[in-house]
């Protein structure tokens, strides 16, 4: 499996493309313009990639931006925990919070549990229930090649905000302490700000977590 980055919105969020060669799964469409738009279809197209499902840690505004543009693009709905929906609701008036426009997402139809299985190709991905930063907050984790796309849960040297609406420091440090520690310290973490770290780093640098 092929993970590529890119990074999109004044919030400087990344988004992650997953794929096979063929097929694609899509993580947290922050692309917020037009530009931004275009350089993800452009990729798309010149990898001769298919976007099969459209997947989000959780529905803060910066992560669900592309949203709408995706469903009238591509026909694909986005699949989150149950938890974060009313987020997912209100995105439209973050955007106005922010002065971001954000066009309404459309409904998901599916709805993530932890241990979930998602599936592409021969590969697998397992959802891991991570909340703190968000009420619904998801991480994907693949055991194979030992990587794990962690949203606003764990960054380099940081962990997730727990001031907005639905935030719980201690949530956060106890989702980070056995969802994540657990899965090893050379696992590779592909955050939803900033660049790659590793478990093992953060379990002896990060200052939020000694």
């Amino acid at each position: 499996m092929r993970i590529t980055r890119f990074t999109f919105n004044p919030f400087d969020e990344n988004t992650w493309v997953l794929d096979n060669g063929r097929e694609a799964l899509l993580v947290d469409p922050g692309c917020s313009d037009a530009d931004e738009q275009r350089e993800l279809e452009n990729w798309l197209a010149t990898n001769r990639l298919t976007p099969i499902r459209l997947l989000l840690t959780h529905a803060h505004l910066d992560h669900v931006l592309g949203c709408a543009w995706m469903h009238r693009r591509f026909g694909l709905l986005p699949e989150l925990h149950r938890a974060d929906l009313p987020l997912l609701d209100l995105a439209e008036r973050q955007g106005l919070i922010y002065g971001i426009p954000c066009e309404p997402p459309p409904a998901p139809t599916k709805f993530f549990a932890p241990g979930d299985i998602i599936t592409l190709g021969d590969e697998q991905l397992e959802v891991l229930f991570v909340p703190g930063h968000a009420p619904g907050h998801i991480a994907f984790w693949h055991p194979e090649q030992r990587f794990v796309i962690s949203g606003d849960v764990l960054f380099q040297r940081s962990i997730g905000r727990t001031d907005l609406p639905g935030g719980d420091m201690d949530t956060l440090i106890a989702s980070i302490r056995t969802e994540l520690f657990p899965l090893g310290d050379d696992v590779k973490v592909h955050c939803g700000h900033g660049p790659d770290t590793t478990i093992g780093e953060e379990r002896r640098l990060n200052p939020f977590l000694r």
